[in-house]
């Protein structure tokens, strides 16, 4: 996790909200990613996706089984989906995402037995720091006046 808090530094410093993420498989970081919707232009831009695409590239495989998933946030439905497709074999977490989280916090899609594919969770790993982190970032935007809700 504390590999992941590193690339959500690297969003953070591109004005990104400041998640990281990287995917793990037989002790071997095999792929990484941090946010960058608003620097590429890409809604689906989030720190897991940009992670289990440099995964699946590194391992020629679309499918990433027993692979390990590490963010510094709970994953939100759009990256649950593309977990579960990948065949993601467990997901870490660092701060719940009360907003949109989807392994547990709003929906529980991830161990969801109705799906053909089942992501064991782990949650709240260095929750305070991965939480602070964002709470800081986001502080800082409204008293700049970047954003105006969050």
């Amino acid at each position: 996790m504390q590999r992941a808090l590193l690339l959500a530094e690297r969003a953070e410093s591109e004005g990104e909200v400041p998640v990281g993420a990287l995917v793990v498989l037989d002790d071997e970081v095999v792929g990484e990613g941090w946010n960058r919707p608003i620097k590429s232009h890409d809604p689906s831009s989030h720190a897991e996706i940009n992670a289990l695409r440099a995964a699946a590239t590194f391992m020629s495989n679309y499918r990433l089984p027993r692979a390990e998933l590490y963010v510094t946030l709970e994953p939100c439905v759009m990256c649950a989906g593309a977990i579960i497709h990948a065949r993601i074999a467990r997901v870490i977490f660092g701060a719940y995402d009360a907003k949109t989280g989807a392994a547990g916090s709003v929906y529980a899609l991830l161990p969801e037995n109705k799906l053909n594919h089942r992501v064991d969770v782990k949650s709240g790993v260095l929750e305070t720091h991965c939480a602070e982190r964002l709470q800081s970032f986001f502080r800082e935007r409204r008293q700049k006046k970047i954003i105006k809700d969050d």
